[in-house]
């Protein structure tokens, strides 16, 4: 099992909502999820868009769990860098 973090979208139409979850690779958007990290809200304030568990994400990094595009960009927007996760 090769374990992928990725979103997981909820909300209606034109009123998206997005999780940021461990899931295995070949699962569908919306299958069974490992873990849930935290939340991805683009129509919120700035301020308030993102907010997951650093140190799971950290952890789930190390052992080899790897980002979507998507995700890996909100991770360097709230400062957590792959080559610091990588270290930790």
């Amino acid at each position: 099992m090769s374990a992928r973090i990725r979103l997981k979208k909820f909300g209606t139409k034109k009123r998206p909502f997005y999780r940021i979850v461990v899931m295995d690779r070949q699962q569908p958007r919306d299958g069974r999820t490992i873990d849930e990290l935290g939340f991805y809200h683009p129509i919120e304030v700035e301020g308030k868009q993102i907010s997951f568990d650093a140190e799971k994400a950290k952890a789930w990094l190390k052992n080899g769990a790897e980002p979507s595009e998507t995700v890996r960009k909100l991770f360097n927007k709230k400062g957590l860098t792959l080559s610091i996760a990588a270290e930790a």
